[in-house]
């Protein structure tokens, strides 16, 4: 046989560019709108984030929250036992693609042993990690186990009863909530943090006995004093709450503001300890420590000796040994100050409603809320009446074969074809084809007198069940008692006394230890060109030698004030940094003092141009820049309600700085030039700044190389007559100032 030779086919060869190859839009620029660019990509993503995943609903939960519940629900795990955390999470997904990673840290922050939530949902067993340690992490999925706490049985009530709307999962193979029939507010019953795009809410908790009662005060009379009743947040982590009336108002009216929360402790009676065993929600027992830690090591906080993190099985405690004859309340005011042992909660009680995103204050909420549970109670009471109508009518053509049991019997047996067996039931006792149905479906054995008579018997009670659904139905005031009864029920079942203490005053140990956590003395304070501070005492300076300085250094100025003031250092890279001079140790002559950039932490090659001594942030800074202008920036620009140690833009950076001056009160200002000359102007001619970095305006007139040397008032040169004059050179300033007369003075008015 011969062989079949297969020739394969030349390969086809790649065109090259230049051999009459033309190639579509080569060398051209294609104009694509940038707002098209962002509605077509970026719109959907950022639509995608606030109404699927970062912000809750009027029920309280993100999509992330109510599948994972959802699916434990399905699974049983509502009244059964425990299951490994692994196979929730695994299941989960079937609603939830986002990875187990995710699904698992969303069931790790919503279980009780995790300390995240103040109404826990997830039953847990294992190490679930706590919300107040950063480092203490939760077990792997296998390891651990959860199951669903007896409150959840409030968010599923009648979920089976379309009180809530069903869509397909994201593979259309099953079918989840749109929302949860929640039987108590949730969205406020947990606190909720979500970042979204643009947008994000952080939502405080409330103690959940306080909370149902507060709803139904709303329900009756939305005018209602809700302070009365729920006079401010409770945390899980408890801690103590600093009332500020006006604050509270403005979460419950309008959903912002800041709640102040700072830690609870106790002083160990002859054991000079101090334990803290509360700390407030947004900070771990980590972050607290390396604060402590930061100011010990800076001599910032001397008090303390030791420090210990105890936390155990019992709960958070953090331990502080302290030295002797250190007053524990003294020294907690001065934590609270410069550490996160007191923080502030910061409200935005941002929640979708209908898809849209609101922000609502307390008592909107409510309503809204109030609003949408009536609805899943009419929903509700409209299922049950639609089954319960249906009953009566089946009943009926049950009595109706009452009348000869037998007849029915003989009907169905002497039928040929079971097709045939409920038309000709409709056809012997004269009933529909549904009272036909439900009689050929009852089993042999109730095919009994005793057993008809029973079910007919409950005709009468049937119909006045459904009168009174049908009343619910038509009349709103019994839904809202309907609502009000089922709140009263959970809080009486899962209620629990408040966890934060609410502090309306400070304690008067505690009072007396902020007020005098500053000391108040005189003090004498030298800065040097190096960049040293010395703070000394007016009896250490009576005593003292020469100052110690270091080798080519000399003191550049010398201020009397006292210990409570505050001091401002600006430096050449148009910075500010902030520093308290109680924070500065009293010191010696003896001694070269604090170098103030390793102090304050200054950048490399920064240097401290002028400092600043401030009780309260009056008077103005002015800038001069080489060019001749000069802004006149107030003091009060450079105060700040956080204890902020760096500003930036602390004057403009347009124009190199010839120098700065601190200007007390309007005076006249001597201004002395390179060139010899100089000038008298009255501080009020030049305009003040509200922003700190302005450039000024225009004070001198200056040539090529021409400088600023010094400002200095007018009425420190001792001038007979320093707003009669205008000064041009020096040899006439020496002139007015013999008394003489000169041609180069120039009359000003």
């Amino acid at each position: 046989m011969a062989k079949r030779t297969i020739k394969k086919a030349p390969k086809p060869q790649r065109p090259q560019l230049g051999e009459g190859v033309e190639i579509l839009n080569a060398g051209s620029v294609l104009e694509d709108p940038i707002t098209r660019t962002l509605e077509t990509n970026y719109m959907p993503y950022a639509m995608s984030v606030i109404v699927s995943r970062a912000l809750p609903e009027i029920d309280g939960f993100k999509p992330a929250h109510r599948k994972l519940l959802y699916t434990m629900y399905g699974m049983g795990l509502l009244k059964g036992a425990r299951t490994k955390s692994a196979n929730i999470v695994g299941s989960t997904m079937h609603l939830n693609p986002h990875g187990d990673a995710a699904i698992y840290d969303t069931m790790v922050r919503m279980g009780r042993g995790n300390e995240s939530l103040l109404v826990p949902f997830v039953d847990s067993k294992g190490n679930f990690g706590k919300a107040y340690s950063r480092d203490m992490s939760c077990a792997a999925a296998r390891y651990t186990e959860a199951k669903l706490e007896p409150v959840c049985e409030e968010l599923f009530r009648d979920i089976d009863k379309e009180t809530v709307d069903f869509v397909p999962n994201y593979d259309g193979t099953t079918t989840e909530p749109t929302l949860l029939p929640v039987t108590f507010p949730t969205i406020l019953a947990n606190n909720t943090l979500g970042i979204a795009v643009g947008m994000a809410c952080n939502i405080c908790s409330f103690n959940l006995a306080e909370l149902c009662a507060a709803t139904v005060a709303v329900i009756k009379d939305e005018k209602a004093d809700l302070s009365a009743i729920m006079p401010a947040p409770d945390f899980v982590g408890g801690g103590q709450i600093l009332y500020d009336r006006a604050q509270m108002e403005e979460i419950y009216e309008n959903g912002r503001g800041s709640v102040k929360v700072r830690a609870r402790y106790s002083a160990v009676p002859g054991q000079n300890m101090i334990e803290i065993t509360q700390i407030p929600p947004t900070t771990t027992v980590e972050a607290i420590m390396d604060k402590i830690a930061e100011l010990v090591k800076s001599g910032k906080l001397k008090e303390i000796s030791d420090m210990r993190d105890e936390t155990d099985l019992n709960g958070l405690k953090l331990t502080l040994d302290l030295k002797r004859r250190v007053d524990p309340d003294k020294l907690m005011a001065k934590l609270f100050k410069a550490t996160p042992l007191e923080d502030s909660f910061s409200c935005n009680f941002n929640i979708l409603i209908a898809g849209r995103p609101r922000v609502m204050g307390v008592r909107e909420i409510l309503k809204e809320w109030t609003a949408f549970r009536t609805e899943c109670v009419r929903r509700r009471t409209y299922y049950d009446l639609q089954l319960k109508q249906k009953r009566p009518h089946l009943l009926e053509g049950l009595a109706a074969i009452l009348l000869d049991i037998d007849k029915a019997i003989r009907i169905i047996r002497e039928t040929d074809e079971e097709a045939e067996v409920v038309p000709n039931l409709m056809i012997g006792f004269g009933i529909d084809e549904v009272q036909a149905e439900y009689v050929a479906e009852i089993k042999l054995r109730h095919l009994n007198r005793e057993y008809i008579l029973k079910r007919t018997g409950e005709i009468d009670q049937l119909k006045k069940e459904i009168g009174d659904l049908e009343d619910i139905l038509q009349r709103p005031a019994r839904i809202r008692r309907i609502i009000i009864a089922e709140l009263n029920e959970v809080a009486k079942k899962f209620g629990k006394p408040r966890r934060s203490e609410i502090l309306y005053e400070l304690p008067d140990a505690a009072a007396e230890a902020e007020e005098e956590g500053v000391p108040d003395y005189p003090v004498t304070v030298f800065f040097t060109r190096e960049g040293y501070l010395k703070k000394i005492t007016p009896q250490s300076l009576r005593t003292a030698g020469a100052h110690k300085l270091k080798e080519g250094d000399e003191i550049l100025s010398q201020t009397e004030t006292r210990n409570n003031v505050e001091a401002l250092f600006f430096t050449d890279k148009c910075q500010v940094y902030k520093a308290r001079l109680s924070e500065f140790e009293d010191g010696k002559v003896s001694q070269m003092g604090v170098y103030l950039p390793g102090w304050l932490g200054l950048e490399e090659g920064e240097n401290i141009l002028h400092m600043q001594l401030t009780a309260d942030y009056s008077g103005w800074m002015l800038f001069f820049y080489a060019g001749g202008k000069c802004a006149r920036i107030p003091l009060s620009a450079y105060a700040t309600k956080q204890n902020r140690r760096k500003l930036l833009k602390a004057y403009s950076d347009k124009e190199p700085l010839a120098l700065m001056y601190y200007l007390p009160e309007d005076t006249e200002l001597a201004i002395r030039t390179s060139a010899g000359r100089m000038l008298l102007v009255s501080s009020t001619l030049i305009s003040e700044k509200a922003t700190r970095d302005s450039q000024g305006v225009a004070v001198v007139t200056l040539k090529k190389k021409q400088s600023i040397l010094s400002v200095v008032p007018a009425e420190s040169l001792e001038l007979a007559d320093p707003h009669r004059y205008r000064v041009r050179t020096l040899p006439a300033l020496g002139a007015l100032l013999r008394g003489e007369d000169t041609a180069e003075q120039t009359t000003l008015l």
